[in-house]
């Protein structure tokens, strides 16, 4: 059978799984027994297991880290990495994030496009080269992962149990394809705070953000019940007038004020596309005039060295390359209470830079400062030479599909590109598409789908079949 045709004639089917697993909530949840990233990741995880050994692959569980259909003959194998865990949905969705709800040609859900869509639009392209009877000289093994989102320990457990692939592909950025990411690293902000009476304005717990990879959406500041409750609310209202800050206030369960900001959320590698409501709460903070006690010169620091930049320029981290381009930093998480701070902070380095070079920066800046570091997970660059089969069958593939020019691109998220050697991040997003992973009204056109679904189809062909 011809691939489009196939596509075509089950693009009904294809949209109702993509449906299907969107519905799952899989946030990483509490492990238990079989499911270490929670019951609704080992849900998803199952789901797409189900779905492959119904359409006629071969599947294999691995543990609940993760999970593989593959078909095929030969010595070698191709991969294509996947992954079904997603990041929270934050607020102000325009449809419920777990409905997937389809509107105007567009299937909306949180991991419609990051990257529940683009994996299951992959294993239909796996079946339609089945179905159309073409002699493999390789094998193909879709892997599906399941802590992409949050610390990669699947692909570690994955891959010290499993084979690992000859080369391969993800569905996890952009098209045409991606050979260049920059490296990744998290980092604490930590300060412990000694028991004064010298702070301006009595905050007894500062909270926000979901996770370090997104620009936080909200951040909630709890003041304890003193006289400095008009003092609050003034400066609120005068924030409110002078500012594009979303601020507004309410009550703690004690009484005392709560003030709230409110952002938009965003994927932690381009930061500069959110707006960060904990940089605002800080700005709001401490423009209200903070005192000397160790929590109000966190803040201060957090604000003066950080706030609403981007570039990492307060930290050291103003770099930059020819090969991938700017360091991009978020300040992605706060949790403040009367004894300690820790701010997460995660950036995106160019490739040329090395870890040590980055962390020995960061700890310069902090010098004198009072403010601890604690270095967290990381991920090393990736740089496949464009010169290659895989490279160049894969421009060719895309070309020849959508009569656009393909060129290799750089960015600054991080895929399963870097958990094989000889991988890249082909697909899913078209270029001129908006980006909206990990933010509000996350959704996959179905046009889009389907043109993706075809495009892998006719590159495993190219690379796995005679």
């Amino acid at each position: 059978m011809d691939l489009e045709r196939y596509i075509d004639e089950h693009k009904e089917e294809i949209i109702r799984s993509v449906q299907e697993i969107v519905r799952i909530p899989s946030v990483e949840g509490p492990p238990s027994p079989g499911a270490p990233f929670g019951e609704k990741v080992d849900e998803a995880l199952r789901y797409a297991l189900a779905l492959a050994e119904k359409l006629g692959f071969r599947v294999k569980n691995v543990d609940g880290y993760a999970g593989h259909a593959e078909f095929g003959e030969g010595e070698e194998t191709m991969a294509i990495l996947g992954h079904l865990d997603v990041v929270p949905e934050g607020s102000g969705w325009t449809y419920p994030p777990y409905e997937a709800r389809i509107v105007d040609g567009k299937l909306y859900g949180r991991g419609a496009s990051d990257d529940k869509g683009p994996t299951i639009g992959a294993l239909y392209a796996m079946k339609a080269v089945m179905e159309s009877g073409r002699k493999m000289k390789r094998k193909v093994r879709i892997i599906f992962g399941t802590d992409e989102e949050s610390g990669w320990e699947d692909m570690k457990v994955y891959f010290q149990r499993e084979s690992m692939p000859d080369f391969g592909v993800t569905p996890d950025a952009d098209y045409p394809v991606i050979n260049v990411e920059k490296g990744i690293l998290t980092f604490k902000l930590k300060k412990k705070f000694a028991a004064d009476d010298c702070s301006a304005v009595k905050i007894k717990t500062l909270t926000g953000g979901h996770r370090p990879n997104m620009v936080p959406d909200e951040c909630r500041c709890c003041f304890l019940p003193t006289g400095d409750q008009d003092k609050i609310l003034n400066h609120l209202h005068s924030m409110k007038q002078f500012s594009d800050y979303d601020l507004s206030a309410g009550f703690c369960d004690d009484s005392g004020i709560e003030v709230v900001s409110r952002g938009i959320s965003a994927h932690g590698s381009m930061p500069d596309k959110g707006r960060n409501a904990i940089a605002h709460m800080l700005a709001f903070l401490c423009t209200m005039g903070l005192g000397n006690s160790d929590m109000e010169q966190f803040l201060l620091f957090l604000n003066n060295r950080i706030g609403t930049d981007t570039t990492g320029a307060g930290l050291n981290l103003d770099l930059e390359d020819e090969v991938s381009g700017k360091l991009t930093l978020n300040l992605g998480t706060i949790a403040v209470d009367e004894s300690q701070g820790e701010a997460v902070i995660n950036i995106r380095y160019p490739v040329t830079f090395s870890r040590q070079q980055i962390e020995d920066n960061i700890t310069r800046a902090l010098e004198d400062s009072g403010v601890e570091v604690e270095f967290g997970d990381f991920q090393p660059p990736l740089h496949v030479p464009e010169e290659g089969f895989l490279i160049e069958t894969l421009k060719e593939v895309y070309t020849r599909q959508t009569g656009q020019p393909a060129r290799a691109l750089a960015i600054g998220g991080g895929t399963y590109a870097r958990a094989i050697k000889n991988a890249v991040a082909f697909g899913a997003q078209f270029p001129g598409r908006p980006e909206v992973a990990h933010e509000k009204d996350e959704y996959i056109s179905i046009d889009d789908l389907i043109l993706h679904t075809k495009i892998y189809a006719h590159a495993i062909a190219a690379l796995c079949c005679e």
